[in-house]
């Protein structure tokens, strides 16, 4: 075999839990063009089955590129566009570096830790949510 016919190794993973209400997707390894595609698929699956409220722990995430970074955007706007949530825990310094070059910290909810995380979501996912409420001053 020679070297361009040799095999690459992945080294992504996404491991998912449920936790009440919430999918927690457990992400380890590199987010590169290699894996690309891999974190939309996992998340496509939990959408798929109703599962419109995840976490993504990102705490085992050691690099992503610019083909990772596009897979969490597609993933994230997937999420919003069926009408879910999804927020990220567990940013390793390089990755929340990353993140804050590309101005996307802005677009991801972050969290110190996982219980916050977890509490932050709705308790009852039929609930619907107010989105917008106008409020009729007091006439006195």
């Amino acid at each position: 075999m020679s070297r361009s016919e040799e095999a690459i190794p992945v080294n992504f993973s996404a491991t998912i839990r449920q936790a009440g209400h919430v999918s927690v997707v457990e992400v380890s390894g590199t987010l590169t063009s290699l894996e690309s595609g891999a974190l939309s698929n996992s998340i496509a699956q939990l959408l798929k089955d109703g599962r419109k409220q995840i976490l993504l722990n990102l705490r085992g995430l050691t690099y992503l590129d610019s083909s990772g970074i596009g897979d969490l955007v597609r993933t994230y706007m997937s999420v919003i566009k069926r009408g879910g949530e999804m927020k990220v825990v567990g940013l390793t310094d390089k990755v929340e570096e990353i993140l804050k070059i590309t101005q996307l910290y802005q677009v991801f909810q972050e969290f110190q830790d996982e219980r916050s995380a977890l509490q932050s979501f709705p308790h009852n996912a039929n609930k619907s949510k107010v989105v917008l409420e106008f409020v009729r001053p007091n006439k006195n």
